[in-house]
């Protein structure tokens, strides 16, 4: 926290508590999925990141911890979990949280927040 304010989820699961984390937070990065076909306790789903987004009330919402790792043996799998999981969290969000702001960003990709967060 400094003159904004984010929320890294990491490997976490939901908690109701999330919405008592912060009064006014600028970004959260929320996981959503993990790097194989099921999730270990510990990690969310895109649904259960939508549920944390709603919590949380982030002004933005970035979807992290999907589309890096690729399980051997799993190619048949490939385009569930290296693309869905972040365009279900963004579905998700935008039902249940519409005044939060996802932003997909790629593996590798980065974005410059300071102008979305100070309306420039």
């Amino acid at each position: 926290e400094g003159s904004h304010s984010v929320y890294f989820a990491g490997d976490t699961d939901l908690f109701p508590e999330m919405d008592t984390l912060h009064d006014s937070l600028d970004v959260a990065l929320l996981p959503v999925w993990g790097w194989g076909p099921t999730l270990g306790t510990g990690h969310m789903d895109p649904w259960q990141a939508a549920e944390a987004a709603a919590l949380l009330k982030p002004k933005i919402a970035i979807p992290i911890h999907w589309g890096t790792f690729f399980p051997i043996g799993l190619r048949w799998l490939m385009p569930r979990f290296l693309r869905f999981p972040p365009l279900v969290f963004e579905r998700e969000v935008q039902k249940i949280a519409p005044e939060v702001d996802v932003r997909i960003l790629n593996p590798g990709d980065r974005i410059r927040l300071t102008r979305q967060l100070d309306g420039v």
